[in-house]
């Protein structure tokens, strides 16, 4: 997991995490935080090996530390956050010597993370493990929040 370790102590991917906490000081729901990062790629990597799938390690991290990074912006000026992170990845990926090929899946991933039924296995295990990756069973701002808006209950999968 050397790219891996390498991208965690990267300092654009550092200051994309600074500024997603600053954004989401005062947010009452989920954060998009190095906690979520790794929950979600950590979700990923099971559903992977579940379904046999046999994707490398660090492509699946790869994605799921880099999905949110553009977070902040989308609060800034509404740009779909799942396009700036795709932006902002791709240098991040470069520096660490992933693969022509391993950027542009990772990439495609990042960029269709948001959809449900995604084109590719990698966006749709991403989509899932984000999904899966939230604990709501305890939540606080569960009954505001935009996914129990009509009375869904939280299951614990992952």
């Amino acid at each position: 997991m050397k790219r891996i370790n390498g991208i965690l102590n990267d300092p654009d991917f550092l200051n994309f995490l600074h500024k997603n906490q600053e954004a989401e000081v005062d947010r009452i729901y989920c954060h998009h935080d190095l906690a979520h990062f790794l929950d979600v790629s950590r979700i990923a990597y099971i559903l992977s090996l579940e379904e046999k799938l046999h994707i490398d390690k660090e492509i699946i991290y790869g994605m799921g530390i880099l999905h949110d990074v553009g977070r902040w912006v989308e609060y800034e000026d509404g740009t779909d956050h799942a396009i700036v992170s795709k932006s902002l990845a791709e240098g991040i990926l470069r520096r660490y010597a992933f693969s022509e090929l391993e950027i542009k899946e990772i990439l495609s991933a990042i960029g269709q993370h948001r959809e449900k039924g995604a084109a590719t296995v990698l966006a749709d295990i991403l989509y899932r493990a984000d999904k899966f990756s939230r604990n709501c069973t305890l939540c606080h701002a569960r009954e505001t929040c935009k996914n129990f808006q009509h009375g869904e209950v939280p299951n614990l999968q992952y």
